[in-house]
């Protein structure tokens, strides 16, 4: 019995590796389950014995694009580095994942964003799983004397838009180019160094007058 789960994960697996690479090589149109199973060398209805649809086949997809992302989280969430470094760490290496994807394809990384915009409830989970994984961090940051009288939602929810361009995947399709792990690094220091819910100034300037 063993066996045969093993040899059904199998097959998914080279489905899915069959699905990407059609994906990559004729563009989001391309991913039938017909032209799966074509390229497969199966019936449709054996394709549909593995994916009862093809939103199945697309949730396998983006499991298969976002494990080793998955795993990159995981490994740092579970190191022994000090909070700032857990968090440069947390966003560098899932970076540099999708920075070489980039490089290598840039139409098949810009395909990618697209299906993933289209078909967003295949993907949620990911992004909250990411989320998840941040505030175990910032809750150790807190527990070193960062991110004073915040809470640990408010502060995931001003990391992620102090460091959108290195993880959210538009904003990183438009300024790829511009992004290094060094700019990140300061950004990071930058949020340790000065994210707090004190008021230094910037909140309490009224009476601006218009350029």
């Amino acid at each position: 019995m063993r066996r045969a789960q093993t040899d059904i994960e199998a097959e998914r697996e080279r489905l899915v590796e069959i699905a990407t690479a059609l994906i990559e090589e004729r563009g989001s149109t391309a991913l039938t389950m017909q032209e799966v199973a074509i390229r497969a060398g199966m019936s449709p209805a054996n394709v549909y014995r593995y994916f009862e649809s093809k939103e199945a086949l697309l949730e396998a997809l983006a499991e298969y694009w976002f494990r080793p992302k998955v795993q990159a989280m995981e490994d740092v969430v579970a190191s022994d580095l000090p909070a700032r470094r857990k968090m440069y760490e947390f966003f560098a290496r899932r970076f540099t994942m999708m920075r070489r994807h980039y490089e290598a394809d840039p139409v098949a990384f810009q395909t990618y964003i697209e299906i993933g915009n289209e078909h967003f409830e295949q993907v949620r989970s990911y992004v909250d799983l990411a989320d998840h994984y941040l505030g175990v961090i910032i809750g150790e940051a807190m527990g070193e004397g960062h991110f004073t009288d915040l809470g640990i939602d408010e502060t995931i929810s001003l990391v992620n838009q102090m460091v959108a361009p290195y993880c959210a995947i538009n904003t990183m399709m438009m300024f790829m180019d511009r992004l290094t792990e060094d700019k990140l690094a300061r950004i990071i220091d930058a949020v340790f160094d000065g994210l707090s819910a004190a008021d230094r100034g910037a909140k309490g300037v009224t009476g601006l007058r218009a350029a």
